[in-house]
């Protein structure tokens, strides 16, 4: 008898992708991407902005405690020299920012400081600093902000110093002098200045609420022989009647304009050789000066007018210029206003709004939506 054995049923394969629908699930896949990575860096670019405004915010307030301990604000602290005891008033100074260190949870630094020495020139006795001039503190950061690359002042190895290990610790946040060219003296319309009389609450007569106490601005790239948006073009002398070390909002409205051009000209012929560029704007933040921890409000944020400064000479950033506002981020710049409180300041805002806030007592009448 035969049996009849049971055939086993056979089901078809599974069909395979076609060359032609991976490549459409691939082109699929590569446009959501796409589609997503302007949202993730949104997204990253807002994070770095929240801390940015943090920082600023610390910087506020910790000018309020210093207020309320000092009844002023810090200045720019003038010391001397140990090869002669000479006393400088502005070069080789200690900037707001170093004063404030103790109301910025930086106690131990601030303890380290030697006040009674000067900040810059070697040969005058600041490397004894040495360790708090190579000191970076990230709450003067602005994380979108490149970090400052290369060397600050080479410290001499004839004193015990390693070679090679300075470095440029970098400062995005400076302390507003106002809408004038100068930084010392009684020329200073804003909050801070070097060598100059202490400001108190009394003296802002503006209001707290609308004078901007730090500004923002990037960093530069630290290579004078490339040139940057962030580069500082040297030499545009001044031309208005008035002279520059005198020169403040609106005295000298009428002669700006033509000074601003002549930077814009002066920047588009620069030979990026580090004698018609400065390429170092806030690289400390330890000297009270122009362009490492002190600038000015001349324009809106992100001008179309690059900095500049008047001088003929190509040195240190003690010079009359504009060092103005400028961030990283769309739109504006993070200011800290006086009261402690941080706006963000558009960069189509009205220059004269702009010149009423950088003064602290110059009678102008500003509103909260017009910044």
């Amino acid at each position: 008898m035969k049996f009849c054995t049971p055939t086993r049923s056979r089901r078809p394969h599974g069909r395979a992708f076609t060359l032609i629908e991976l490549l459409v699930v691939i082109a699929i896949i590569a446009v959501l991407i796409a589609l997503l990575l302007p949202a993730v860096q949104a997204a990253r670019e807002a994070a770095r902005r929240s801390q940015c405004t943090n920082n600023l915010k610390q910087l506020g307030l910790a000018a309020q405690n210093y207020l309320s301990t000092h009844n002023v604000f810090p200045g720019g602290y003038g010391s001397r020299t140990i090869s002669d005891l000479t006393v400088r008033g502005t070069w080789g100074s200690w900037s707001p920012q170093a004063l404030m260190l103790g109301y910025l949870e930086q106690t131990a630094l601030y303890n380290a400081c030697n006040f009674s020495v000067i900040t810059k020139d070697n040969g005058s006795g600041a490397y004894v600093n040495w360790t708090i001039l190579n000191t970076r503190i990230d709450s003067f950061l602005c994380p979108s902000s490149p970090l400052p690359t290369g060397a600050n002042d080479a410290f001499p190895t004839s004193a015990g110093f390693p070679a090679g290990l300075s470095r440029r610790t970098g400062n995005n946040y400076f302390a507003c002098v106002g809408p004038t060219l100068r930084w010392t003296g009684t020329n200073f319309t804003g909050i801070f200045g070097t060598d100059g009389p202490p400001i108190g609450i009394r003296d802002v007569q503006d209001g707290t609420s609308n004078t901007i106490a730090f500004g923002e601005w990037k960093t530069g790239d630290f290579d004078s022989n490339k040139l940057s948006p962030q580069d500082v073009v040297n030499p545009v002398p001044w031309t208005g009647t008035v002279s520059a070390a005198g020169m403040r909002m609106p005295d000298g409205a009428a002669a700006l304009p033509g000074w601003l051009n002549n930077c814009a000209g002066a920047y588009r012929t620069s030979r990026g050789d580090g004698n018609t560029n400065m390429s170092y704007l806030g690289a400390e933040w330890l000297q009270s000066m122009f362009g490492y921890t002190l600038g000015n409000v001349l324009q809106p944020p992100n001008p179309q007018y690059p900095n500049c400064r008047t001088c003929t000479w190509n040195g240190d950033w003690d010079c009359e210029g504009m060092y103005g506002l400028s961030s990283f981020h769309p739109g504006g710049c993070n200011v800290a206003l006086a009261d402690g409180s941080v706006r963000f300041l558009k960069s189509t805002t009205n220059v004269q709004t702009v010149w009423g806030l950088g003064t602290r007592n110059g009678g102008e009448v500003i509103s909260a939506d017009s910044f």
